[in-house]
């Protein structure tokens, strides 16, 4: 999952309070296989596309703490082909069909993802069940895809202005749990690992009893559930025990951690507030994003109004909940001013933080989060792919697929009082890590 630094303090803000209604009602219907694939299909003929997706719950926090990587690196590995498509041929089938696919990987998930005309179906079809029967995991394969992943580290990460910051971040925070390493994971284990430990993590994570498969758009339901069963009902159902580390695993932080880590890519330094969170299934999960919507969701939230524009101390300033299967982490964040002191920035966002803490929030903030809420809960289903990530991780995380239809009640259940709760409960000293961000030479063992 990528995140950009820089572009993560720029939330789509509404600011004509209205009244608030749920969106368009998602149809589905949902199944599984003998083989314990999920299926989930939604037809909407309202353009000529399909989607086709598959989410295999698999993501950095299931790899061997010796093996970091392994998940983001087999979301590159799964386009090498298969017995039957050859190896660079997988984008060549898409793009003749006239077709789009991508893929990314989180801490707890990886998603792999084709918009096809709705004619290819078929096609799109055919190339997930390739990956998932046989994929090649070879030594050629793996060489290759080493060096891709060693590049995008590079690119994305080590030479990347503040590429660092949420690596840097999570490795503080939780340090039992495996959210404490980043799903880029370490080159070292990538080089050192031997084939035969690709092929495990393959048989193990890469099964239909891991996976669901999302079809959404211009389809016939009952002619699509034919071609299900023609490609997928004969792939094995895995017989690897599937890792999973406990939820609970990780003891409460305790302390307050600060540090300080330097960045030669940067110009301005950044100060940085992570508190942990619970899962993104807690029910507390609502009024913390909606918390983070008054910190800084558009140009009138709370950091954005008084860091950048009233004081002209930030250059940048911004909130927002990063929220993982497991648990997760609130993270406040600006970018200083030049001329202005770190410590005096931290000073001026614990100030933002105690205000959530100790007031409620206006009348009138409260009804611009909850319109914010509908627009982007009805914006998250527009278009075939849209819907059909949102139906697939609703199951993947909730086991409730009708999610995607009931969580504008969630966040309308929300109250004033709620969100002053979540801030005194979680935003709290001993629950964070505080970083200072500085311009310099990276050091040894950072």
């Amino acid at each position: 999952m990528n995140k950009n630094f820089l572009a993560l303090g720029f939330l789509g803000s509404v600011s004509i309070a209205g009244v608030l209604a749920q969106g368009p009602q998602i149809k589905f219907e949902e199944y599984d296989l003998p083989n314990g694939l999920h299926v989930i299909l939604h037809e909407d003929h309202t353009v000529p596309l399909v989607a086709v997706t598959v989410n295999y719950h698999v993501g950095s926090k299931n790899e061997n703490p010796e093996r970091t990587g392994f998940a983001h690196f087999f979301e590159h590995l799964m386009f090498e082909g298969s017995p039957n498509i050859k190896r660079g041929e997988f984008f060549k089938y898409i793009s003749n069909a006239g077709g789009d696919n991508n893929a990314y990987t989180t801490q707890d998930q990886t998603f792999y993802h084709e918009l096809l005309p709705s004619n290819q179906l078929e096609l799109g079809l055919w190339l997930e069940s390739e990956r998932m029967l046989h994929a090649l995991v070879e030594d050629i394969g793996v060489n290759t895809q080493r060096e891709v992943v060693k590049e995008e580290k590079r690119l994305r990460v080590d030479n990347q202005p503040y590429g660092r910051f949420i690596t840097e971040i999570f490795v503080r925070a939780f340090k039992v749990h495996p959210y404490r390493w980043a799903p880029i994971g370490s080159m070292d284990h990538l080089n050192a690992a031997a084939l035969s430990e690709f092929i495990d993590f393959y048989k193990t994570f890469y099964v239909p009893n891991n996976a669901v498969l999302c079809l959404t758009g211009d389809i016939d339901i009952a002619k699509t559930k034919l071609l299900v069963e023609k490609y997928f009902k004969d792939i094995p159902k895995g017989t690897k025990e599937i890792p999973r580390p406990k939820a609970d695993s990780e003891p409460p932080l305790g302390k307050e951690v600060r540090d300080t880590v330097y960045d030669e890519f940067i110009q301005l330094p950044a100060v940085i507030f992570a508190y942990r969170i619970p899962s993104l299934t807690s029910p507390d999960y609502y009024a913390l994003q909606m918390m983070s919507s008054v910190l800084s969701g558009g140009a009138s939230s709370r950091m954005n109004k008084e860091l950048v524009d009233k004081q002209q101390k930030a250059l940048q300033a911004f909130s927002f909940s990063y929220a993982l299967e497991d648990a997760g982490l609130f993270i406040s964040a600006a970018i200083v001013g030049a001329g202005v002191d770190v410590n005096e920035m931290e000073k001026l966002m614990q100030i933002e933080v105690d205000r959530m803490k100790n007031e409620l929030i206006s009348e009138t903030e409260f009804n611009k989060i909850r319109t914010q809420m509908e627009t982007q809960s009805v914006s998250a289903n527009e278009g075939v792919m849209g819907v059909a990530t949102n139906l697939s991780n609703a199951y993947v995380f909730n086991k409730n697929t009708n999610l995607v239809n009931t969580e504008l009640d969630n966040y309308l259940k929300v109250t004033r009082d709620d969100i002053k709760r979540v801030a005194s409960q979680y935003l709290v000293k001993e629950n964070r890590v505080v970083l200072f961000y500085m311009a310099g030479k990276k050091t040894s063992g950072q």
